[in-house]
């Protein structure tokens, strides 16, 4: 499932392609996909509408068009919005695609768990995917005061405590990995049981991780793509996610797996307590 940076990574490659340019038509091969409020007809709200600005929240992406509407994008698992400049075939697995004055916008979706939410502008933050979302790591206002408090809430371990979308926006498995790495502390242990020392290396690490894969355009091992098709370059700088039984690239120990929060995770029994 993408997760900040690549959210991230698909709105800068977008940004580049689409911002100024009008949806003269769309083409909603899969309802399912495309969704408005009041049962309001997706195609006729979305048609001649100019796209504003594109913006992010947690891992959804957010379509500002004119006369007040946004686009909320969910990608899930195998989510995908690809920019062609010209016009292009509609793959089996294409959902919607969107017409604009310069270019197509495909949006298409493998396992079907993704979904495009047409609201009001005044009603996106207000619906009910993004309004319990929890700050934005990578926000000057997120601190790492804020982080311990979100966390002290929580009675669970702190890889749990990390996928938990209102605790911090945009975390999932690969990230919370890594970030867990690189402060030194187990994902089981129990969030009472950080020091105030171990949620300041913490919040440093979830800044760098996301930042950095951000940089990377995101992590790409399967599904993910920016909105030019491209692959993302941060699998290449993982030290612990999708490594189960390899050297740890730090110590030389041998990467250990167990299950938390019901995801599988890759951990350092030497770097990590």
């Amino acid at each position: 499932m993408p997760e900040l940076p690549e959210v991230e990574s698909i709105r800068l490659s977008l940004a580049a392609r689409i911002l100024g340019k009008t949806i003269e038509d769309v083409e909603v091969r899969w309802p399912p996909a495309a969704v408005s409020l009041a049962d309001e007809d997706f195609t006729a709200l979305a048609r001649n509408r100019t796209i504003e600005s594109l913006n992010r929240r947690g891992k959804y992406l957010l379509m500002n068009l004119s006369h007040g509407l946004t686009m909320i994008i969910h990608f899930r698992m195998t989510g995908r919005l690809i920019y062609y400049p010209e016009q292009h075939e509609p793959n089996k697995h294409t959902h919607v695609v969107f017409r604009l004055d310069q270019g197509e916008l495909h949006y298409s979706d493998i396992r079907k768990f993704g979904r495009i939410q047409l609201v009001s502008f005044q009603m996106a933050f207000k619906a009910a995917c993004l309004a319990k979302l929890g700050p934005e790591p990578l926000d000057e206002s997120f601190t790492f005061d804020q982080l311990g408090m979100r966390l002290a809430r929580k009675k669970s371990t702190i890889k749990a405590a990390l996928l938990d979308q209102t605790v911090v926006a945009g975390i999932g498995n690969i990230y919370a990995d890594e970030a867990l790495f690189r402060a030194g502390i187990l994902p089981d242990r129990n969030t009472a049981s950080l020091k105030v020392s171990e949620i300041i290396l913490l919040y440093d690490a979830i800044c760098e991780v996301l930042q950095e894969g951000i940089t990377a355009g995101g992590t790409s091992f399967r599904d993910y793509r920016d909105a030019d098709g491209k692959k993302g370059a941060f699998q290449e700088n993982l030290m612990v996610y999708g490594r189960s039984g390899q050297e740890c690239k730090y110590c030389g120990g041998q990467l250990a797996k167990i299950k938390v929060a019901g995801r599988t995770t890759v951990y350092c029994p030497n770097c990590q307590k």
